[in-house]
């Protein structure tokens, strides 16, 4: 696949864009953002422009910033023998990230603030990412020409299909400027780099390179299901070949358990992953009927995804589906869509080849965390000029 992340110098009037590439905007995309009252301040910082990001080989911290929690992953060593040096994750108040879109620019580095002053970590350069509906992802193809022009025909023909015999594949990600300024802002407020803005997709892609032995044609369906957005990115041989998101998460349970059972939010959290307080037949029954009743919009939504591919894709056999995220450790949802979908479901480990700090880490905690760890992973191994 053609490497056009060197496309990118940031022009005035023209969309901001992930390192991947760029396309045609969402035109529906951005929740408003308030004004921020360090503006002033940002203006002799110097501005963000992705033509200096890819002059060489450095790692980075991993910085997963979701709807609900923020994650931190910091992967030290080379590949074949990293090693996680730290993971932290604590929540985000509501209302910060809404759809993708950062709305509230100060509350978010406030609070990403306390986050990195709390955790440790020496490292200042930043990778992390887009997902939802902030973000496009489109697979085009284009002819066979030299690396100059296939740079002027992306920028130029980006959204049109070029009936030719010898073509290349071409990922294109676009988000709008507001979008990406919105996350800037927010970490050079605290005197940090954002090396690389990635997409939480791909993100989930180099954590399965890493970390999963794939033949050429495997097929591997990668489900990231987080609070408030499920992400879907089917693999083959490790390269994406489809991608789609949809508005429904583990929050969408834990409210509908909140209503159930008038308790509070967190209380609900905690019945949704041990279910009520009572016997084990209670619980049992809680975890076979009631849980999988509610979560049913979910995994039908994930259901008819697959179903999709396996309609646009038909000469294509899903080997695996892999889910991570917090919606992963949801009981009995993996069973479930094995059933559904006829095929193998496994929970997403992210340190199947990544060793860890066992001086501040055990075995319990890396299987909790391994889920909602997936993402962060996949950032953290990033490098500039990486395909």
């Amino acid at each position: 696949m053609f490497d056009i992340k060197s496309l990118f110098s940031k022009k005035k009037d023209q969309l901001d864009v992930s390192p991947a590439v760029t396309a045609k905007s969402k035109e529906n995309g951005a929740a408003p953002k308030q004004a921020s009252k360090y503006r002033v301040a940002l203006q002799s910082i110097a501005s963000f422009n992705l033509k200096d990001l890819f002059p060489g080989k450095k790692q980075f911290v991993g910085l997963d910033i979701g709807s609900s929690s923020l994650k931190l992953v910091e992967i030290i060593g080379s590949k074949g023998s990293y090693s996680m040096n730290r993971f932290l994750t604590v929540p985000l108040s509501k209302g910060i990230i809404v759809d993708g879109a950062v709305v509230d620019i100060d509350a978010l580095a406030e609070e990403l603030s306390h986050f990195f002053n709390n955790s440790g970590c020496m490292k200042k350069s930043i990778v992390t990412s887009l997902s939802g509906h902030s973000v496009i992802i489109k697979k085009a193809t284009f002819p066979t020409m030299d690396a100059h022009e296939l740079q002027e025909t992306i920028r130029d023909e980006a959204s049109k299909y070029l009936p030719f015999d010898n073509m290349n594949d071409v990922i294109i990600v676009a988000a709008k400027k507001e979008i990406i300024e919105g996350y800037t802002e927010a970490i050079e407020l605290l005197k940090l780099s954002l090396a690389i803005m990635d997409v939480d997709s791909f993100a989930l892609e180099t954590m399965y390179q890493e970390n999963y032995e794939y033949e050429e044609k495997d097929v591997v369906v990668i489900a990231n299901i987080g609070a408030s957005i499920t992400i879907l990115n089917v693999v083959r041989n490790a390269a994406s070949i489809f991608t789609r998101d949809f508005s429904l998460g583990g929050n969408m349970i834990t409210e509908a358990i909140q209503s159930q059972y008038g308790v509070p939010f967190e209380e609900a959290e905690k019945i949704k992953l041990n279910g009520p307080e009572g016997d084990e037949y209670v619980k049992e029954e809680f975890f076979r009927t009631t849980l999988l009743f509610l979560a049913d919009p979910l995994c039908s939504e994930i259901e008819r995804s697959i179903d999709y591919f396996r309609s646009t894709y038909s000469d294509e056999d899903i080997k695996m589906i892999l889910l991570a995220g917090g919606g992963a450790n949801i009981p009995g949802v993996a069973n479930d869509l094995s059933q559904r979908m006829g095929v193998s479901v496994e929970i997403t480990n992210p340190f199947r080849t990544i060793s860890y700090n066992r001086k501040i880490m055990n075995d319990d905690y890396i299987k909790e965390i391994a889920p909602i760890a997936a993402v962060g992973v996949g950032l953290a191994l990033r490098k500039l000029g990486d395909k």
